[in-house]
Formats: C-alpha cells, structure tokens, sequence
C-alpha cells in the first residue's frame, strides 16, 4: 500500500473503492453497449494442457440449462462410460450425443480403420451442424483426426463457413490446424504447466472421466 492509504480510514478507503469501481462499470458498459453483434460462435480449444474436451463440455451444459437442445460427437474417445454420459442421458429431450471413435489411432494401429471411423463420425456432425434442431454442437477431439489428416481441414472449413447464422460449434483437440484457428471466433489454448500423470498418477474417477 502507499503511505496515502495507510492514513486512510476504513470508510475513506471503502469509499475510494466504490468510486473506483463506479468508473470501471462505466467503462465498461461503454464497450458492451458497442457489442451489437449476435451470431453462432465457432469455438476451438487446444493445446497440450487439460481441459479442452472438459471447456467444450462446460458450454454443452450451460446451453443444456437455457434450454437449448445440443449435439455432440466424440471423434476418438471410444465408447468409454465417463461422467459426461450420465448426465446427458438425463436429458434425451435435448441432447444427441454420438461416440463414433474406435480409440486413440496409438491404440487401434490400424490407419484404415481410423480413417473410415473418422469419416462416419463427421458424416454425422455435418448433419448436426447443417441441421435447424441443434442450437449447439460439440465435435469433441476433432483436432486430432485433423492432425493426421484423416479429413481434409478444407472440407471442414467449407461446413462451417455454411452452417446456419445462428449455430454454435465447439471443436476441442490439441494442435489446432492453422486454417481453423485462422476462421474461428474464439480460440483458447491450454497450457500444461503440471499434470499429475508425469508424476505416475493415473487418470481419476471425476476428473479424467
């Protein structure tokens, strides 16, 4: 603290922090009132860091309850039982949920295979992408059928400059193709600083899945 704060009063300082605070929200409800512009939002999250299938699965939630109906496809996850699953089977009203992975492609070391579940799984987020029903579609580790270009980035490019004015889409992964992070709205990297499985802990019940 300064020297003037320190001989302030308790009621001197609360009164500096509210004006203070007072210019702030001024401020910023000039900058929200030039925000005129709604749209569908492509959303990208990437990184080496945890959490991108995790912030794509927040927004699903959030759209969940305002009502909004989601659709989600897992590119290379498996028919794996996570946590996410029990909670969406608790609103078949609302949520499409399509987990068309075979596996990681270290797992299934069959290059075919992948590709062909690659394409099945993408054959139906372009419905859901294209369609009037979801207001929301999460193409889960999208990235990474990306990555080992078992999809073409300008095919996918080309669904989402085409999707309806009003969809959102949310594509989670790491290494994020350049030409998607170039057209997408918002794009958040996560950065690993530390992770609990370099230290020989492995995946945990509620945190991992």
């Amino acid at each position: 603290m300064s020297k003037k704060t320190d001989t302030m009063s308790e009621d001197e300082l609360n009164a500096r922090h509210a004006e203070k605070m007072k210019k702030k929200k001024a401020a910023r409800d000039k900058i929200i009132a030039t925000k005129t512009i709604e749209k569908g939002l492509v959303m990208v999250h990437t990184g080496k860091g945890k959490g991108k299938s995790t912030a794509g699965f927040g927004v699903i939630f959030r759209a969940i309850g305002n009502g909004m109906k989601v659709g989600i496809v897992q590119f290379v996850k498996g028919k794996w039982e996570t946590g996410e699953r029990r909670v969406l089977d608790a609103f078949p009203d609302q949520v499409t949920l399509e987990t068309m992975g075979e596996g990681f492609t270290w797992e299934t070391q069959d290059r075919q295979r992948d590709i062909a579940a690659a394409r099945a799984a993408w054959e139906k987020a372009k419905q859901m992408i294209m369609d009037d029903e979801h207001d929301v579609v999460l193409c889960d580790e999208l990235n990474i059928v990306l990555r080992y270009d078992y999809l073409p980035i300008e095919e996918v490019i080309e669904v989402l400059k085409a999707k309806p004015e009003m969809k959102h889409v949310i594509i989670t992964g790491r290494n994020a193709k350049d030409e998607l992070i170039d057209f997408a709205d918002l794009v958040t990297e996560m950065t690993q600083i530390k992770h609990p499985f370099r230290s020989g802990v492995k995946a945990q019940k509620g945190i991992e899945f």
